[in-house]
């Protein structure tokens, strides 16, 4: 996993609307990228559920979010509609976990990502990252805040 410290790798992604964004748009403010497996599973229909519970006291700490896994734009439009999820999911489809490879979340014989956190800062590098021990456990909001505490 792309420890604190380095650059954040270079990415250009669709949301699901099929608007793209890359790294480079995050330039100027603190951002959130929550690597999961799959849209529709049951653990990240949770965890995504979590984070939009916080998101507004998230977002007056200045921090946005961005959700990130390896199904379509097709497949992120229809999993934000149903959760209700009003930040962004940004489709890591094409090349298959490309993005996810670059930030060292990739499970090859998965095909999927880790469940993992990644906060780039306003001057593009990676100011903390997270893991989850396995992909049942869901990383609690309370982490991105502390490590939002800790900048």
């Amino acid at each position: 996993m792309i420890a604190p410290g380095s650059p954040a790798p270079h990415f250009t992604l669709s949301d699901q609307d099929g608007n793209e964004v890359s790294l480079e748009s995050l330039r100027g403010r603190t951002s959130v990228l929550v690597f999961y497996p799959l849209d529709f599973s049951p653990i990240c229909t949770d965890q995504l559920n979590v984070y939009q519970e916080v998101l507004g006291d998230l977002e007056e700490q200045g921090a946005g979010l961005y959700g990130v896994s390896v199904d379509s734009a097709f497949a992120h439009k229809a999993f934000r509609e149903r959760l209700g999820l009003t930040f962004p999911l940004l489709a890591d489809f094409n090349p298959k976990g490309e993005v996810a490879r670059r930030y060292g979340v990739y499970i090859e014989d998965r095909g999927h990502s880790r469940r993992a956190l990644v906060m780039i800062g306003p001057d593009l590098e990676v100011n903390w990252s997270h893991e989850a021990p396995s992909p049942l456990e869901i990383p609690g909001a309370n982490l991105i805040f502390d490590a939002l505490a800790a900048r």
